[in-house]
């Protein structure tokens, strides 16, 4: 009977996959997120103010829907708009608008101008010139100002054409208005309007001090020099203040944020009465921070409203939210778990509004009129993420959501319904309408199983434990041919590093479908998300202090064991890739646990985090003078003669994040130690290959297990 039941799952298996299409390589590494994604309501947003109104794109038009009245229903159709953009002499548009702003306007970039849309009245409303090799735009709150940067300046433009010079610096070094300290601490622009527009606070970053780093662009007949200003750990980094412009007196004052220069200014917040400016102020060592209100007319330093510390690091990701003229929420991992602060811009003491061991990943939305914050955590579940309601008052925490998965929830400007984007390891997606009370109203989408017709392996879960006890999550994929009884290669996709998680219980586990394509060629696919990863609170994290490398490696281990213990494992043929942090653990996991790896493919790798840049790389490892034995420890030119597998590095020519000489000092150092290792660069890239030359990219991965595992 069992030789009978094996025979028969066999010939069902065959007859499920017969008829099936096979992926193209194209399709699963451009495709995903278009071809392959799960049916949904693209462009989703809440309309502005209190009526229930939501909109979405569909059949080249922005269909708006009343939540209340069905028989309110509209639509906003390409035609429609193309039309007023021809008659005002502006270039058509290839898809429908989305994006709206105050007054329930639309605005979209066509040609050369920025331009507000009025439905309604089907008219152009105003439209801002946009200067040639300009970036960085950014729209005042009431919409008559656009701040935007050209090279190292900044600039204002109202829609009549007038512009403002805000900035005129000459001075090689002095950068106005963009993004500061490499984008970390949660920062991503370098402009930050009040809330009725009047002012205009910006950063101006002096890195005229900050060695230059030598990349070579060869785009050019004769290869030119293109130096970019990198810190690396230990040395001297850029100073950076804080300015603020009145557009009504054109008068600027700079914030007195005080010595020593060489600190973090982040997190940026302005007070809803526009007379100060609250600014988390971080020691270079990042061990301390304090919450700093300065006055906007002075520049002045007001008030420490209160303080961080940490034995290891602080490390604020998520700006003040102020709830009414005096309060506001704040983010902190100051009881080890990442929660919901209360506090005062007066100074008066703050309160906790959640606790527990588990993290709140977003603020959602927040009801000042009723006392409720709607949030986003992982308490069901580090794989899960569900929305909850706290009520300030008391705490009490409600959940809003149902359903074993990843809900990803849009709350309406009214505070009474939100939009429900849900899938599971075993749900593509499912987009509900919930009242905040948590009652279900209406099911909008379903979405069918993407991949129908397609021979596509989906992922399933995997809990293990670390050697200290601390539960592990993985992800495995099988080829859709599995065999019980063959024995298959292993390759092991890997990242490890701070603000990652691989491995979530939604639709693909947080797999690309490359992994699927790889599988269905004879491998399983296996990826662990090890401590030092996000969301599992700090000392989940925080146990990588000035020791990178080293705990990830144990986690991974336990990974390989348990993949050595499955009977359809090839114990002789286990292989390891990963990019950036991943390409890093790649190589140490070839290195130094070399007995359990045949082949590794590293891409864009830290090798020697002294190489790396000051804000990341002091975080976790303080600099190369204070924790020496932790920096020679990680540093993979130490450990070359150990390699006993076939490894191939893949680095960029323009990497700016992880610059080319970690690839070539330790090339170098395999050269001097007689060790055979293989390397490929992609010219005109920027730590990673992007567009159509990442099939290449992918095609030589796979090629290289192909040939060697």
């Amino acid at each position: 009977m069992k030789r009978f039941f094996s025979i028969f799952l066999i010939i069902a298996l065959v007859l499920t996959a017969f008829g099936q299409k096979e992926l193209t390589l194209e399709q699963a590494v451009l495709r995903q997120g278009s071809e392959f994604r799960p049916k949904t309501l693209p462009g989703f947003s809440w309309l502005p103010g209190t009526t229930d109104e939501y909109s979405f794109i569909g059949n080249d038009s922005l269909v708006i829907v009343n939540v209340a009245d069905s028989k309110k229903n509209r639509a906003v159709t390409l035609s429609e708009v193309n039309e007023v953009l021809k008659a005002t002499g502006l270039k058509s548009l290839k898809w429908v608008p989305s994006v709206w702003v105050h007054g329930k306007q639309l605005r979209f970039l066509t040609g050369n101008y920025f331009v507000l849309y009025n439905p309604v009245t089907q008219s152009i409303t105003s439209k801002f010139p946009v200067v040639d090799n300009s970036e960085n735009h950014e729209f005042s709150p009431d919409g008559t100002w656009m701040s935007y940067t050209v090279g190292s300046n900044l600039f204002l433009a109202n829609a009549q054409g007038e512009v403002i010079v805000v900035t005129n610096d000459t001075t090689d070094g002095i950068v106005n208005g963009q993004s500061v300290y490499r984008n970390e601490f949660g920062i991503n622009k370098g402009t930050f309007w009040s809330p009725s527009g009047r002012y205009l606070a910006y950063y101006r970053m002096d890195e005229s001090m900050v060695t230059k780093y030598p990349l070579v662009d060869i785009s050019k007949r004769v290869g030119e020099l293109v130096s970019i200003r990198y810190p690396m750990a230990g040395m001297q980094s850029h100073m950076v203040t804080v300015r603020v412009y009145d557009t009504q007196t054109g008068s600027t004052v700079e914030l007195n944020t005080g010595e020593p220069r060489e600190q973090y200014l982040t997190n940026i917040a302005w007070t809803p009465d526009e007379s100060s400016i609250l600014i988390a102020v971080l020691t270079r060592k990042q061990n301390h921070m304090r919450m700093n209100r300065y006055n906007v007319t002075t520049g002045d330093f007001e008030l420490t409203l209160f303080e961080e510390t940490s034995s290891k690091y602080v490390e604020p990701l998520t700006p003040p939210l102020f709830i009414n003229n005096n309060s506001f929420l704040w983010l902190s991992r100051r009881d080890g778990w990442n929660h919901i602060y209360l506090y005062r811009a007066d100074g008066e003491s703050g309160k906790q509004l959640t606790r527990g061991d588990w993290e709140v990943t977003s603020i959602d939305a927040v009801d000042a009129k009723n006392g409720i914050v709607y949030f986003t955590s992982t308490k069901e579940s580090p794989l899960e993420r569900h929305l909850y309601s706290v009520r300030i008052k008391d705490g009490t925490i409600a959940r809003l959501t149902s359903g074993s998965g990843f809900h990803y929830c849009l709350v309406s400007p009214s505070h009474k319904h939100f939009v429900d984007f849900y899938s599971s390891i075993t749900i593509p997606n499912r987009v509900a309408l919930h009242t905040t009370k948590g009652k279900w109203v209406k099911q909008l989408i379903d979405a069918p199983n993407p991949y129908s017709g397609y021979n596509v392996p989906l992922p399933q879960l995997i809990t293990l434990k670390a050697n200290d006890g601390t539960p592990l999550y993985g992800r495995m994929i099988k080829p859709i041919n599995f065999d019980l009884t063959k024995k298959y290669p292993v390759v092991i996709y890997v990242y490890g590093g701070p603000h990652s998680q691989l491995v979530t219980n939604r639709w693909m586990g947080g797999a690309r479908l490359w992994e699927c394509y790889m599988a269905n060629k004879g491998y399983i696919l296996f990826t662990l998300d090890n401590r030092g990863t996000a969301n599992r609170g700090a000392q989940f994290e925080q146990v990588i202090h000035r020791q990178l490398g080293t705990a990830e490696l144990s986690d991974q281990l336990v990974g390989v064991n348990y993949l050595k213990s499955l009977p359809f494992i090839d114990t002789t043929r286990i292989g390891v890739h990963g990019w950036s942090f991943g390409g890093f653990m790649t190589i140490t996991m070839m290195l130094r646990a070399s007995e359990h790896f045949k082949v590794g493919v590293a891409g864009g790798p830290v090798t020697d985090w002294r190489f790396y840049e000051v804000m990341y790389g002091e975080r976790y490892m303080d600099t190369p003078n204070e924790n020496p034995d932790g920096y020679r420890e990680a540093d993979l030119k130490n450990y070359v003669t150990n390699l006993k597998g076939k490894l191939l590095i893949i680095h960029d020519d323009m990497d700016k994040t992880v610059v080319p000489q970690h690839s070539l000092t330790l090339i170098h150092e395999f050269i001097k130690n007689g060790v055979q290792v293989d390397f490929f660069m992609y010219p005109q890239h920027d730590h990673n290959v992007i567009g159509k030359d990442r099939v290449h990219l992918i095609d030589k991965i796979i090629r290289y297990f192909d040939d060697n595992l």
